[in-house]
């Protein structure tokens, strides 16, 4: 892609050079980077110059920019075409070129073999897709491999079984969605991924998706164009059941608990409500809400690649979890597996160990269920 084809693709010419990008991007001041310079020089220049990989790779994707942009452009997908040129020119960082790398070779971006992927369901009956079932319970890379995250997988099957969900999974015939690679600018792989994994959508007609992760979800829902099923994140698939009566609990949480709004549920998805409908239906919880909370959520920093490379200075995820020790809340919970894992890392960065648990939303139900 040329520099006349990003100018017309993403209207830079309509671009009004108020910095709303710059002065709302979360990472803008840490990593110097500067959405609306880039921004400038393509459509005044005509010219791409790819930026110093802390700027470039900086960027979580988080979409505030797009959020918060007047003409309605969408800055970091800008961003992610210019990453393009650079994945194209080997222009990116080993450990991400090694995430990518495992991820073709492998289904997954942690460097696990295929048929490792479904280990965590040696303790569980849960049948295959092929088997038939009404749903198909997307689990995706970190909850399949990462022993903390594979919690939110055992504690969503726990509640299907509850609500009586017939649901079956892919087990090693699943692949990595992709919304990281696309993230990273990696389109090519990003295409593979998609036709691989309609493959076996279709192989096994699945009309409804149930996804462990906001990534997943997205992708699935904005990123793969016209599909064959109706995909939901979990927190809206529980919000129903228990709205419904088909899911219900058994004991009572005295805890003060806040949520943290992934971006890609809740700014790239408009999905607010639902996650804070389940938590405040846990018998005894009080929900606490950060200043910074919906559509203003800080970034934790995990998407866009960014689990992949660390860009120095403060991490956001450090910001979040103090934010949430003052709020007085007990239990962060969140409902991703990037978050949670960045969030909990982050406990102990500030040395909050003690002060504050971490917990995915389906963590908190497995507590009362």
């Amino acid at each position: 892609m040329n520099a006349q084809e990003l100018i017309q693709k993403h209207k830079l010419l309509e671009c009004i050079q108020c910095g709303m990008c710059t002065g709302s991007c979360p990472v803008s001041r840490k990593a110097n980077l500067n959405i609306r310079q880039y921004m400038r020089e393509v459509a005044i220049t005509g010219k791409l110059v790819v930026h110093p990989q802390n700027e470039l790779w900086s960027c979580t994707t988080c979409s505030t920019c797009g959020v918060r942009c007047p003409k309605e452009l969408s800055p970091f997908e800008f961003l992610i075409d210019i990453r393009s040129l650079a994945v194209e020119e080997g222009q990116i960082a080993p450990t991400m070129r090694d995430a990518l790398e495992s991820i073709f070779k492998n289904g997954n971006p942690w460097g696990r073999i295929r048929s490792k992927r479904s280990e965590w369901t040696q303790d569980l009956d849960i049948k295959h897709i092929s088997q038939g079932a009404e749903t198909l319970y997307f689990v995706g890379c970190t909850p399949a491999y990462d022993p903390r995250v594979q919690e939110i997988a055992k504690g969503l099957v726990r509640c299907f079984e509850k609500a009586k969900v017939d649901f079956g999974i892919l087990g090693y015939e699943e692949n990595c969605c992709g919304s990281e690679v696309y993230g990273m600018g990696e389109k090519g792989l990003f295409e593979f991924l998609v036709e691989e994994n309609m493959k076996n959508f279709n192989k096994y007609n699945v009309k409804r998706v149930v996804t462990s992760c906001p990534h997943a979800f997205h992708a699935f829902k904005n990123r793969y164009g016209k599909t064959s099923f109706e995909v939901q994140h979990y927190t809206q698939l529980l919000a129903n059941l228990i709205e419904n009566e088909r899911l219900t609990f058994s004991k009572k949480l005295n805890k003060k608990i806040i949520y943290h709004d992934p971006c890609f549920l809740g700014k790239q998805n408009g999905i607010y409500d639902e996650p804070r409908k389940v938590i405040e239906s846990v018998p005894g919880v009080t929900l606490l809400e950060f200043d910074r909370s919906r559509e203003r959520s800080l970034c934790c920093e995990g998407g866009g690649g960014r689990m992949w490379i660390d860009i120095p200075g403060e991490r956001l995820s450090e910001i979040r979890v103090r934010d949430a020790v003052e709020s007085g809340a007990e239990i962060l919970t969140t409902a991703c597996p990037f978050c949670l894992l960045t969030l909990e890392d982050a406990v102990k960065t500030t040395g909050l160990e003690g002060k504050i648990q971490v917990l995915d939303v389906v963590e908190v139900l497995s507590l009362v269920l």
